[in-house]
């Protein structure tokens, strides 16, 4: 009976103030009325049953958007939002600051917001909902109205007061803040758990969970995981606490917050104290880290990688996932489409995390994954090797050359040659053993690490010091005190003269078993058959002939490029002729495919070279790539930046106002230039017995489809340019779903060359009723090609359609 009195009296009590305070104009009122409410913050019942009420009151009284000198209000004004339940406060501070225009009622709830934070309220909130018990009350709705508000408080204060915001709102300032009331929130439940007292996490761990789904994982972690980190390496209960923390997070929520937590952390053994055993009773984290995090995104650091795999290794019940783990990477490793269809970025990552795998795999587990792993070695490797990008095959050598020294094949391991690099020595280090940091229990087993040569010491040392002072004694016996001559500028006689004329050095080419002689004539030929033209032409064919025939058989210096050089001044010299006998020979028999690249090489070059300005009779084109190894044959910077040119000489920007197109000029290729193209066209379906461009032999087809943009590209403005586009765009349109990465850039670039080269009314009459197919495959490519430079390519060749489909249709005004 008296606690009924006691509740109607306080209710009759608060009712009487809060009418006061929705009403009353005299401040002394006013400051009588908030001092009442405020002893009552408590009284449980109070705030159980009236503080929601009362604050909303506070909030909507006619003085409370008016200017208030009487500092007492201001002061207890804020204690009723500072002292009372703060999910409560909270909650009704943000939705008043989200609908409240300018005024100086906004301004003081922004000014009691930023008191709440910094009087650690949100400790408080968190603590309150994590004593067993504390969120009884709470329903389904306000529980996830709190989460969601505390969560996203950046985001609704920012919204409305936009570049008003202060400091403490920011995402850069809050998460951090948040992350330390989670630590202190921890922190209070392990002296609980101490004291006998149950907590509850699942609060904690749902908004843990929503800051991270909306994407500030890397804000809140970089506070939360070094503290936690440091934290549980000595003390278990610590562990127990952070483990049961993440086993609470929502399942929608689980990637984000693992992937936050491992890319903060050090290594591998912080992740496996913090996250335990999760990985095996949780499917979605599972299916995260042992499936999405390697093989679906590509986009993390190696370190990454290092944690997660070695998190899966250091556990005798997690082992089991690293081996199903490196199946399922041996399967897209060796898979020739995966190789075809995914861009080299994610081809290095899945590489990476295959060498990791089998650097962690003690002996015994390589014996029982031994047939998975050959397979895989094999398989991959050669869909490697054929691939045309080089970056690619160097991967596969390397991998290959890692995975048959683990298998320990004796006799037939894998040696490649290649030129190292940061991204090959990158890989080769991650066969080493592996280390895990911040733990000194789990370092690796000294029998598997490499040591250092010992020092010799004692009786040893000294004989190995006596014996290098006997060898100096006996160097005292020697014949140092006679001065030597001086022989710099001598200089090596040479047995032969280098030909003088045209048919000797044909001759010396063809017949001379002297290594000297064929040295001298080549570094003389360019410059002989430049500067006797009409020799040139009369042996123009059989000379071009022997040259492509040529082998490097006494390792001379610069072969490649002075054999280069003379083709090209051939090609120069005697143009049609010439021209014609590549054209045929690259679609003949029983040619390698280094002698198909080079002719594609030297017509390119003196492409380029006949197309300098006539007025310029002593330019010469610039190499267009380094003609060194076939490795090194899928380098088309040069080509690409040419074209680039163009495209952006053809761009108009309104900084810039309207460009000139490009100015004709007379030239040599102009007269020449179907020779070059339509020849190459004409056979590439008719497989020979050494020769399939349209099958297997994808790298020489890739290579083509570049010269022919190049040959278009510099034939604009020559009489023959819509002919030569028609039967070019008639080609790649052959072979523009290629599964081959270098074919489809070829493709595009080939495409973009037409629509650079062909006059703007020409090229929409080629494409006629195929216009609206060719904008949607060009779409498709921009959007979906898992290669970034066809995706390029297909953006420009649309831009370039788009202008001349833009300067047809506007119809401008002919003059009489």
């Amino acid at each position: 009976m008296d606690s009924s009195a006691t509740e109607v009296s306080v209710r009759m009590q608060v009712g009487s103030c809060l009418r006061t305070l929705a009403t009353s104009r005299d401040s002394g009122e006013i400051v009588h009325a908030l001092r009442a409410l405020t002893r009552y913050l408590e009284d449980g019942e109070f705030t159980r049953l009236h503080y929601t009420h009362a604050i909303q009151v506070l909030v909507s009284a006619h003085w409370f958007s008016r200017s208030c000198e009487d500092e007492e209000i201001k002061k207890l004004w804020d204690e009723m939002f500072l002292r009372g339940p703060p999910d409560q406060a909270l909650l009704l501070l943000l939705d008043t600051i989200s609908s409240t225009g300018e005024s100086v009622g906004l301004e003081r709830c922004v000014s009691v917001l930023e008191k709440f934070l910094s009087a650690g309220r949100l400790q408080v909130l968190l603590w309150s909902r994590c004593e067993m018990g504390g969120a009884c009350s709470d329903s389904p709705q306000l529980r996830e109205t709190i989460i969601g508000h505390l969560a996203a408080l950046p985001s609704i204060t920012c919204n409305h007061l936009h570049t008003n915001t202060p400091d403490a709102f920011l995402p850069q300032r809050y998460y951090p803040l948040l992350a330390a009331s989670i630590l202190d929130t921890l922190e209070k439940t392990c002296h609980a758990l101490r004291a006998g007292q149950d907590c509850s996490l699942g609060f904690v761990a749902e908004v843990l969970g929503k800051v991270c789904i909306q994407g500030y994982s890397s804000e809140i972690f970089e506070t939360l995981a070094p503290r936690l980190s440091s934290l549980t390496r000595m003390d278990p209960l610590w562990q127990r606490v952070t483990q049961r923390l993440l086993e609470k997070v929502p399942e929608r929520c689980t990637e984000c917050v693992i992937t936050g937590l491992i890319r903060s952390l050090s290594g591998a053994a912080a992740v496996s104290r913090l996250m335990g055993n999760l990985v095996v009773t949780n499917k979605k984290a599972q299916f995260v880290l042992t499936h999405k995090l390697l093989l679906q995104q590509y986009q993390h650091p190696t370190q990454l990688l290092k944690s997660v795999l070695g998190y899966l290794a250091l556990d005798s019940e997690r082992r089991t996932l690293l081996k199903q783990v490196l199946r399922s990477v041996c399967q897209v490793w060796c898979n020739s489409s995966a190789t075809k269809h995914t861009c080299v970025e994610q081809q290095l990552y899945v590489s990476k995390a295959l060498l990791l795998c089998v650097a962690l795999l003690t002996h015994s587990e390589i014996q029982e994954l031994r047939q998975e792993m050959l397979q895989c070695m094999l398989g991959g490797v050669q869909c490697r090797l054929d691939s045309n990008i080089e970056r690619i095959r160097r991967m596969g050598m390397v991998v290959g050359e890692c995975l048959s020294h683990r298998l320990d094949t004796p006799g037939s391991q894998l040696k490649f040659q290649y030129e190292a690099d940061e991204e090959i020595r990158e890989l080769k280090s991650l066969m080493e053993s592996p280390s895990f940091e911040d733990d000194e229990e789990h370092q690796p087993d000294s029998s598997t690490s490499l040591q250092p040569e010992p020092k010799v010491e004692g009786s040893a040392g000294q004989s190995a010091t006596s014996e290098t002072g006997c060898g100096s004694d006996s160097e005292l016996d020697s014949d140092d005190d006679l001065t030597p001559y001086d022989m710099s500028a001598d200089q090596e006689k040479k047995k032969s003269a280098p030909p003088r004329y045209v048919r000797d050095c044909l001759e010396a080419l063809m017949l001379s078993d002297d290594a000297e002689r064929v040295e001298l004539s080549l570094q003389v030929a360019e410059a002989l058959l430049r500067k006797n033209v009409k020799a040139t032409q009369e042996v123009s064919v059989q000379f071009s002939k022997v040259l492509l025939h040529l082998e490097d058989k006494y390792n001379t210096l610069h072969f490649q490029t002075l054999r280069q050089n003379a083709m090209v001044a051939l090609t120069v010299t005697d143009i049609k002729p010439v021209v014609d006998y590549w054209t045929t020979e690259f679609y003949s028999l029983n040619y390698s495919l280094r002698q198909r690249l080079d002719i594609l090489e030297v017509l390119a070059l003196s492409a380029q070279e006949l197309s300098e300005p006539i007025t310029n009779k002593h330019s010469r084109a610039q190499p267009i790539a380094a003609v060194t190894a076939l490795e090194q044959c899928d380098d088309i910077t040069h080509w690409r930046q040419i074209v680039e040119k163009r495209i952006q000489s053809k761009t108009r920007r309104i900084s810039k106002g309207g460009t000139q197109p490009v100015k004709a000029v007379p030239n040599r290729y102009a007269p020449v230039a179907g020779f070059f193209l339509f020849p190459l066209l004409r056979n590439y379906d008719r497989p020979q017995v050494t020769f399939d461009l349209l099958g297997g032999d994808h790298l020489v087809l890739g290579r083509l489809l570049h010269t022919l943009g190049l040959l278009m590209h510099l034939a604009v403005n020559a009489p023959v340019v819509s002919q030569m586009g028609r039967a070019l765009l008639d080609f790649v349109w052959a072979v523009r779903f290629h599964t081959d990465q270098m074919v489809r850039r070829g493709v595009m670039f080939a495409v973009c060359s037409v629509f650079l080269s062909m006059p703007g009314e020409n090229l929409l009459i080629e494409l006629g009723d195929d216009l609206m197919e060719t904008r949607a495959w060009l779409a498709d490519v921009a959007e979906n090609d898992c290669d970034a430079d066809c995706r390029s390519l297909a953006v420009q060749s649309l831009m370039l359609l788009d202008k001349n489909l833009k300067t047809q249709l506007q119809m401008p005004d002919m003059h009489t």
